[in-house]
């Protein structure tokens, strides 16, 4: 666990003993039921289960002698709840004989832990944890998952935290950090010494804020191995600008440092897993306030690329600082770029808020990608280039716009915009997504949220830790 993680996991570990917590596939759970004593049948049918979440089992001094938790298996967060409704106490992990015990430990200690998340670190009176414990058998699972569910933690913790307390000096503690813990390195550039190395778009947009802007550049791994960069919008909050939101779309704005909260988690698991690639971990980081020197409608920007930008709208501002985050990547001659953003509400409104959106130049990587988020339940769903919404952010005074002036397609025209700052031969994905649930799920709390980052890494592991 890094320093960085402020929200504990729950207790888990490795060992034989704890009393039996049995997992049991819901289409099988009359079957197995038939299997057991009389004493276990009638208490089943006694206290009323039917078959569904968990049951508390007696022995015959009335002492608990075994939990039943009977679910769709099926499901990678079938156990999301169970951290909540096991009382306090010492388990261990079994799977019933209709389980496959190799893929059912994953799941459930997966979900006991990424369920237990609470964040209360702004509470004055924080609930106490539960002082319950689950012991699996497999080391190469707890391990696993362990790495996998700090890093969703990290994530989490980063969107959840107030903007007063994650500005972009913030972020840049957070990636120090990481480059500390894992062995690589982690520059920044700031205020005026963005013009100075030639990030113009970066700097206008944070501008007017008294937290300076910067890009947070984190490498880590051999340099011999192929080159990944992955780089997240860090609007660490967003007023809109002089395009100024609605009070009621500026309430979350915290979350929208979205992108690069989904990155640093991302590249967590990158490293924690060791990965055989040299990774670059790019953050322009801001905050779009509004003051005297803010940017404005109409002004033109002339980007680290060397193109021009007309700003139709100031409230587009993730696009204008991931530009040039983007043309500094090109140098690399990466084998990928990878993107993050809480971009568009257009996104939104074409897929909902839970399921990301994604644009790529490969189709390849695209089906690669999303085949495998959708085997761990990490969906994400592809949307078109389609290039000839490219015409719809031309300007007649710069080379391009912004924004497109019309309500349709936003999210295609947002990625064709950045479509622009990538080389032709590279192979570049781009993620929309919300980074944030806006209702309870088992295992996914209200709040801020890990999208497609489990998808990203299980694809990047069968490409390259083979």
């Amino acid at each position: 666990m890094t320093k960085h993680i402020n929200t504990p996991l729950p207790s888990i570990g490795i060992s034989e003993s704890g009393t039996p917590l049995i997992i049991i596939q819901k289409s099988q759970f009359e079957s197995w039921k038939k299997n057991q004593n009389e004493n276990i049948q009638n208490w089943l049918t006694t206290s009323g289960y039917e078959g569904e979440g968990l049951s508390l089992i007696p022995g015959e001094n009335l002492e608990l002698s075994q939990a039943i938790f009977t679910t769709d298996t099926s499901d990678y967060f079938c156990c999301g709840e169970l951290y909540n409704v096991l009382p306090e106490g010492e388990f261990k992990l079994q799977a019933s004989e209709h389980s496959a015990e190799d893929e059912i430990e994953t799941k459930v200690a997966f979900g006991y832990l990424i369920g237990g998340y609470q964040f209360t670190q702004f509470k004055s009176k924080r609930k106490d944890s539960k002082n319950i414990h689950l012991n699996i058998s497999d080391n190469a699972v707890y391990e696993r998952v362990k790495k996998l569910t700090q890093s969703i933690f990290l994530t989490r913790d980063l969107i959840n935290t107030p903007a007063d307390s994650m500005m972009p000096e913030n972020l840049a503690a957070v990636a120090n950090g990481l480059a500390t813990v894992y062995g690589g390195a982690c520059r920044q550039v700031c205020g005026e010494e963005l013009l100075k190395e030639n990030y113009p778009t970066i700097y206008t947009v944070g501008q007017a804020s008294v937290h300076a802007p910067q890009l947070i550049d984190l490498y880590w791994g051999d340099i011999n191995n192929p080159k990944i960069i992955i780089i997240g919008k860090g609007v660490c909050f967003d007023s809109g600008g002089l395009d100024l939101k609605p009070s009621s779309a500026m309430r979350l704005m915290k979350k929208d440092m979205g992108g690069a909260a989904q990155v640093l988690g991302l590249a967590n698991m990158i490293m924690a897993f060791e990965l055989p690639i040299h990774l670059r971990v790019m953050i322009p980081a801001v905050e779009n306030a509004v003051s005297g020197n803010a940017f404005r409608p109409g002004d033109v920007i002339k980007t680290r690329k060397g193109m021009t930008v007309e700003v139709d709208n100031t409230d587009a501002e993730g696009r204008l600082v991931l530009c040039d985050a983007l043309a500094e990547a090109n140098n690399d001659k990466p084998d990928l770029i990878i993107d993050f953003a809480t971009l568009t509400g257009a996104a939104r409104v074409a897929l909902g808020t839970e399921l990301p959106a994604m644009f790529s130049t490969s189709s390849e990587v695209a089906d690669g990608i999303r085949q495998a988020g959708e085997e761990i339940d990490d969906p994400v769903w592809q949307l078109p280039l389609h290039k000839a919404y490219r015409s719809t952010i031309k300007s007649d005074v710069a080379d391009i716009l912004n924004c497109a002036p019309t309500p349709f397609g936003g999210a295609i025209t947002a990625a064709l915009f950045l479509q622009e700052f990538v080389d032709e031969d590279t192979d570049w994905v781009h993620f929309d997504v919300m980074a944030w649930n806006n209702r309870k799920l088992p295992g996914r709390p209200v709040g801020g949220e890990a999208m497609g980052i489990r998808a990203v890494l299980n694809y990047l592991v069968r490409r390259y830790d083979t």
